[in-house]
Parts: C-alpha cells; structure tokens; sequence
C-alpha cells in the first residue's frame, strides 16, 4: 500500500523544509524560464545539495534515479485538467499538484 502525502506549493519561487518519511529536507523550487518549467533541488538540513535540477514533470518518479539515496518514497507530479501536462507557472499548488508516495 503507497502513503501520498501533498507537498504544499504555490505559484512562486520558494525554500522552505519539510519531513519526508521521518527525515527533515531543504526543498528549493524554481521556474526555469527557458524550459518553461518548475524545477526541484533537494539539500539536507545543512544546506548540502542531494539532488538538484529535477524538472517537475508528470508521468514518473522523480526519485527514482536516486534511490541510493534512500528517501524512502518517490515524487510524483500530477495536474488535475490533464494528467500529461506538467504543472504551469501559474497553476503549481493549486490544480498542480506534488506529491511525495512511501511505499
């Protein structure tokens, strides 16, 4: 059985820290103008960058790639209007939603 829990986000640059699976993180999200998306970066609570640069897209785990490093669930993007489109500038935390899965 899989746990979603929404990772609350609006429709602007931010930085805040959060707890994912018993572990606290330091999430930074920005848009990427040229590629017209938002992007992920995750550090630990020293500020030490885990994984930086992943485009917030649909149809994947966006941890996947990096389950050496032992999250303990997967990130998930999905968007209420259509579940192909990744989450605009406008739209992020509201019909674009993301969401960390435990397994």
């Amino acid at each position: 059985m899989t746990t979603p829990y929404e990772i609350p986000l609006t429709p602007a640059p931010q930085r805040f820290s959060i707890e994912l699976n018993g572990v606290n993180y330091n999430l930074r999200i920005v848009w990427n103008t040229i590629a017209g998306v938002w992007v992920l970066d995750i550090a630990d609570t020293d500020n030490v960058p885990l994984v930086q640069g992943i485009p917030l897209v649909t149809g994947a785990d966006l941890l996947e790639q990096y389950q050496h490093l032992n999250f303990g669930g997967g990130i998930v993007v999905l968007t209420d209007a259509n579940p192909d489109a990744v989450p605009t500038i406008e739209n992020l935390g509201s019909s674009g939603r993301v969401y960390f899965v435990v397994v």
